[in-house]
């Protein structure tokens, strides 16, 4: 069973940037796709990034196109969101997910096509 640990929020100021990690253990993380969503009050819970097994594909949420860099170093068992240029709008609960996918497998970014999920790093972005 993979198990996702989430660090790296806290309070940032407008564009300010934070790194988000995301800690693996279980099993091969090779064999996951992994992503980042993020849940702020009253709204659903959306898709950030998200990225391939195998790092050669990624995806990003137009509103942080540009901004965001979703990052996997399979060795170290870790994906990283490296979040620049922080709008207050980015403010929300930020999860790391993971689904275990085939190499053919397209990659998507919508929560319900995740399995694991960590417990969520808060991320708030203000004055």
């Amino acid at each position: 069973q993979v198990q996702l640990v989430e660090s790296g929020g806290g309070l940032v100021q407008p564009g300010g940037s934070l790194r988000l990690s995301c800690s693996v253990s279980g099993y091969t993380i090779q064999y996951y796709a992994l992503g980042w969503f993020r849940q702020a009050p009253g709204k659903e819970r959306e898709g950030v990034s998200c990225i391939t097994r195998g790092g050669g594909t990624t995806t990003y949420a137009d509103s942080v196109k540009g901004r965001f860099t979703i990052v996997r170093d399979n060795a170290k068992k870790t994906v990283y969101l490296q979040m620049n240029d922080q709008r207050p709008e980015d403010t929300a609960v930020y999860y790391c997910a993971a689904k275990k996918t085939i190499l053919t497998t397209p990659l998507t970014c919508a929560s319900g096509d995740y399995t694991t999920w960590g417990q969520g790093t808060q991320v708030t972005v203000s004055s």
